[in-house]
Parts: C-alpha cells; sequence; structure tokens
C-alpha cells in the first residue's frame, strides 16, 4: 500500500483544538515517500498532536488527511497495520528478555509465525543484540533500549514509521547509531517522519517542517531553508562579548544576538535579495560597538538551521518566505 503520486503523507487544513487552546493551527503537509521527514520545534508547538493524528490516534478538529493513499481517520484502522510508531520513552516490557519482546510484539502485531522467527533472528543481527539476546531489558543501557524500540517498531515491516522525539533521553554517540539505523530503513523503502527539538538532528533530515505554536512556519530541504538566509547571519569577535551584545541587540535591522564561546552570533532582518544589506547593517554594528569603545570584528558567516527557526519563529511577517 502506497500513495500513487509519491506523497505518502498529505494534509490539508489539519486543526486540533481542546476547548479553547489550539494545538494545530491550519497545518498543510506533504510528506515524500522514502524520505527522513523532520519535525522540528520546542515542547508545546504541537509536534505530538500533528503525529497522533496522522497515525489515527486522535480525531482532528478541522482539515482532512490522507495517508498511504487512506483517507484518516474514517480509515484509520487499515493504516495501523503499515506503520509503526516510537516514542520518547521507552515502552517495551522490562521485565522481558530481548527475544522475549520481539516475540510478543510480533505477535501483536499479527506476524504471521511462519516469518515471526526469521524476522526476528534478522533484528537481533541487524541491531547487534546477538550477544544480549537473552539480555532483560531493563538492565540495558538507555541507547540499547532505544536501539530495541526501533527494533519493536518495524517488525512487522511498516511502510512508515512515526517516531516522536525518540533520542531525547541518549548519549551523542547512541544517537548517531541511531540516526544511522534511520537512514538504513530510508534506503530500504520505509517513509520516516520524526520529531525533534535538536537542530543537530533535524540537520539531518531530507526535508525539515518548523512548528510554532501550532503553526506550520518553515517547509523544505534544511539546505534551502538555510539558503533562504543568505547575506543574514554575522559572526562578531569583540574583546568583552557580553558588553558588546548589550550594544548589539537593540540595533535597526538586528532580529537576534547570541553568544557561543567567546564570539557573537547576530542574525538580521534585512532581506536576502538587498545586495547591500549585509554592508550597511555590518557598518551599524561595527560604528555602533566603536561608539561603545569596543574594539571587535565582523565576519559574515553561513546560516545554521538555528538561526532560520529564530527568523520564523520570533519575525512572524518573514515567515511566508519559508513556507513552501
Amino acid at each position: 500500500m502506497s500513495a500513487d503520486d509519491g506523497i505518502a503523507i498529505r494534509a490539508r487544513g489539519l486543526t486540533r483544538r481542546f476547548g479553547e487552546l489550539v494545538a494545530v493551527d491550519h497545518v498543510d503537509l506533504d510528506v515524500p515517500a522514502r524520505h527522513v521527514y523532520g519535525f522540528l520545534g520546542p515542547n508545546g508547538s504541537g509536534k505530538s498532536t500533528t503525529i497522533r493524528m496522522l497515525c489515527g490516534l486522535l480525531t482532528p478538529s478541522a482539515g482532512e488527511i490522507e495517508v498511504l493513499g487512506l483517507r484518516i481517520p474514517a480509515e484509520a484502522e487499515a493504516l495501523r497495520r503499515h506503520i509503526g510508531y516510537m516514542t520518547q520513552r521507552f515502552s517495551l516490557f522490562e521485565d522481558l528478555t530481548v527475544r522475549e519482546n520481539l516475540e510478543f510484539l510480533a505477535a501483536v502485531q499479527g506476524v504471521p509465525k511462519a516469518r515471526s522467527r526469521s524476522r526476528i533472528d534478522e533484528l537481533i543481527d541487524q541491531y547487534r543484540f546477538t550477544d544480549r539476546k537473552n539480555q532483560l531489558a531493563g538492565t540495558m543501557s538507555g541507547g540499547q533500549k532505544q536501539r530495541l524500540a526501533l527494533a519493536g517498531a518495524v517488525i512487522h515491516e511498516p511502510e512508515l514509521l512515526f517516531l516522536d522525539e525518540p533520542t531525547s533521553a541518549v548519549d551523542p554517540e547512541s544517537r548517531r547509531d541511531f540516526w544511522e539505523k534511520l537512514f538504513e530503513l530510508a534506503d530500504t523503502g520505509t517513509t520516516l517522519l520524526v520529531s525533534t527539538h535538536l537542530m543537530d538532528e533535524a540537520e539531518r533530515c531530507h526535508r525539515l517542517a518548523i512548528l510554532d505554536r501550532g503553526a506550520l512556519v518553515a517547509d523544505g530541504s534544511p539546505r534551502e531553508l538555510t539558503g533562504a538566509l543568505q547575506g543574514r547571519t554575522l559572526v562578531v569577535d569583540a574583546v568583552d562579548p557580553r558588553r558588546a551584545q548589550s550594544v548589539i541587540v537593540d540595533l535597526p535591522g538586528v532580529l537576534s544576538v547570541a553568544q557561543v564561546g567567546s564570539s557573537l552570533r547576530v542574525l538580521t532582518t534585512e532581506p536576502v535579495a538587498a545586495a547591500t544589506a549585509a554592508t550597511d547593517i555590518r557598518h551599524r554594528i561595527e560604528e555602533a560597538l566603536a561608539a561603545a569603545g569596543q574594539h571587535a570584528q565582523t565576519t559574515a558567516t553561513p546560516a545554521n538551521l538555528e538561526d532560520v527557526f529564530v527568523a520564523v519563529t520570533r519575525n512572524p511577517m518573514k515567515q511566508e518566505a519559508y513556507a513552501a
């Protein structure tokens, strides 16, 4: 089962209200098949609520959803056989072994008995549990538990996998290993929708949506989104960066100033298309610092996803430029 036009998930006007609270606000979404598609946003931005509606666990207040060619929520029961779901919390049985957990999930997901044993053997080998297959899940490290949870989520070989902040509780090395597994799944044809609030994870995605207070404020590849800020990011090296920051932050045309180590990263509001904008604001920054007795050097620098996030969530008038 799949979408005929290469789009695994399509949503139009997706909205969810909880009383007076609008948790998801008229979101339009297209998730390409066989991609790792990221949801970036702070806690409370609507990521988890959106995922729950897309997989049929929560009924929208308004809007239309089509997932793998099925209308949701009307055909949610049929969809469940074709999707996997993994949350940020370890959700397997800690008092069962690795193999027992996988055997239980295979039965729950309806994996045929003739296929179940070989499928579990494949996953134990693929996710490096050969020496731990008889170990109780509760005695494993956070990274090992996450790998086991991922193996359990794909035991029935779903076409689409939802992951809700799956690596929030694991160390950086385990996160890198986990993401390698996600790309292996995408390479074999699985579509993955991953929510995160971590910028380095968002940069790994093929395509990315940024949610802010329930609204979709940016959508595109990481390169497309950062490219839209070309010429609007500067690094300022000053003798006293804290004092320099207080001088720069209220200047016209400055959207944000953040200290990174001993330097300042400055994001401007000037339009990307204005060829002289970066030079002009650079001049204003240098003049203001000199007047305050702060010797400093400014250097243009490429934008990153944190700059994009700040631009679309702190400057509503500019958000339209990032929506696909």
